[in-house]
């Protein structure tokens, strides 16, 4: 039997949201287009939609064949959700990405936006929500994610350099409480 949970949905989708943090990458996504010269959104998003559907549906099945479980992957994921989350908060960069030309799928769609924390958070999620509410988040993102960037240059008009570090750091600590959650749930404390 197969229902919507609207507690579910909007749970997914903020944890996703916070996660991807479209908003925080925004002052990245301005970098990168003035670099290239235009973002390809419509390009980026399916990417975007096509990486984290196949995850959610393929990635218990990769994570067999290399021998791990889905809460070794979770504690590793909440780490790297950790690390990430410090970047926002603390303003330095532990990962530092190549930039090559075509830049609306790497390094736009993966990894800044459907990137490991991405990952690891749909593997945790689906331990712990029914998949037709997580598919629900992931095209809800999806559709957020083409919003902001076909509009990135009136965002960044919108928010000035104040109001983007603000959403930045805002975004860094919701992703640092949804770390410790997930190393939580799956060390069994």
């Amino acid at each position: 039997m197969t229902y919507f949970n609207p507690a579910q949905i909007v749970s997914v989708t903020m944890i996703l949201f916070a996660i991807i943090d479209i908003l925080g990458a925004i002052p990245v996504i301005i970098q990168l287009r003035q670099k290239a010269g235009h973002i390809e959104s419509e390009k980026a998003s399916i990417a975007v939609l096509v990486l984290m559907i196949g995850f959610l549906f393929l990635g218990d099945e990769m994570l067999k064949v290399i021998g791990l479980d889905i809460a070794s992957f979770a504690i590793a994921g909440s780490l790297v959700i950790f690390i990430i989350a410090m970047e926002m908060i603390l303003g330095i960069t532990f990962f530092k990405e190549e930039m090559p030309e075509a830049v609306s799928i790497v390094p736009l769609a993966f990894p800044l936006i459907a990137g490991a924390g991405t990952m690891t958070t749909l593997l945790s999620l689906k331990s712990q929500y029914a998949t037709q509410n997580i598919l629900i988040g992931i095209i809800l993102n999806t559709l957020f994610v083409y919003l902001v960037l076909k509009n990135v240059k009136r965002l960044e008009r919108l928010f000035g350099k104040t109001g983007l570090n603000i959403l930045r750091k805002a975004f860094g600590i919701i992703l640092l409480a949804i770390a410790i959650k997930l190393f939580r749930s799956n060390t069994h404390l």
